[in-house]
């Protein structure tokens, strides 16, 4: 059976296609997810929205479902009484919860081409630190839940830029000390 030139050329676009959908989702689509995360060195039981009960150790993230709308969560300690029991509204598609309620700061880093980087961090209000001054107005989040950020705590900042056409920026959450060493190898202080 011989094929023609013309099916040949069809199947060779549709195994192309089929590549590049495939390398797309499997390196390169960004995966939409909802973690707790617990930087304390304590340990804590939870339950979301009535479901199964989830353990977290300190240091540690774990993945959850969460649904978009009012969820809520009890939480309690190591020896599972219970330290609260709270509701938070879920509005994008990736989210924080920050389980022991510490330190964050959400950080915003700008891309573009012929983009002064410097002018735009500079003309912000530094927030301290510490006692310490930062650049770039990183926005201290303590509360129970956040979604306000594009990366999560568990993702870096893109290094291949999509579009430089014009200027954009990304936010991203950090750990309080992940923020601090992230800051002073970017920021070269």
């Amino acid at each position: 059976m011989k094929i023609s030139a013309s099916t040949k050329g069809l199947l060779i676009s549709l195994f192309t296609v089929i590549a590049a959908f495939g390398i797309y989702f499997l390196f390169l689509a960004k995966k939409n997810t909802f973690l707790v995360d617990n930087p304390s060195s304590n340990t804590f039981y939870f339950k979301i929205n009535e479901g199964k009960e989830g353990i977290i150790a300190g240091g540690q993230t774990v993945e959850v479902d969460l649904e978009k709308g009012k969820n809520q969560i009890k939480v309690f300690d190591a020896q599972k009484k219970l330290l609260y029991d709270s509701a938070f509204q879920v509005n994008k598609i990736r989210g924080l919860i920050n389980i022991a309620h510490q330190d964050y700061y959400i950080n915003e880093q700008f891309y573009g081409y012929n983009l002064n980087k410097d002018s735009l961090i500079t003309s912000r209000k530094a927030t301290e630190i510490d006692g310490k001054n930062y650049v770039n107005a990183p926005k201290l989040f303590n509360q129970l839940y956040t979604d306000d950020f594009y990366y999560n705590t568990n993702e870096d900042y893109d290094k291949v830029i999509k579009n430089v056409q014009k200027v954009e920026s990304r936010s991203k959450i950090f750990r309080k000390q992940d923020f601090l060493a992230y800051y002073k190898e970017y920021y070269k202080f």
